[in-house]
């Protein structure tokens, strides 16, 4: 009687424990964009948003990206020069990279 006692409740803990599953935590949605800056988000001219993907695709691969507000105009001239000749980019990829930086200030 002992025996078939242990043996339901090991089968009943077996049970229990794979039909429990543990859910990942639900990421808190960040807080919706002001409008200004959803809609200069949206907004992208198809100039802008080549300068975007080169800056995306040429800049990452190296270090990570930086937001463009995180820089003043004047700090970005050099940093993008500088830059751009460790990328080996022409004038025409630096000058789409420099306005689409330009449009995010």
């Amino acid at each position: 009687m002992k025996s078939k006692f242990l043996i339901l409740a090991a089968v009943t803990l077996l049970l229990v424990s794979c039909g429990t599953q543990k859910s990942a935590p639900v990421a808190a949605t960040p807080p919706p964009a002001p409008a200004a800056e959803t809609a200069k988000a949206v907004a992208l001219t198809p100039e802008l948003a080549e300068g975007q993907n080169l800056y995306s695709n040429n800049c990452a691969k190296c270090h990570k990206l930086y937001d463009p507000k995180k820089f003043k105009q004047e700090e970005w001239t050099p940093i993008l020069v500088r830059m751009g000749k460790k990328a080996h980019l022409d004038e025409t990829q630096m000058a789409s990279i420099t306005n689409y930086i330009n449009s995010q200030l």
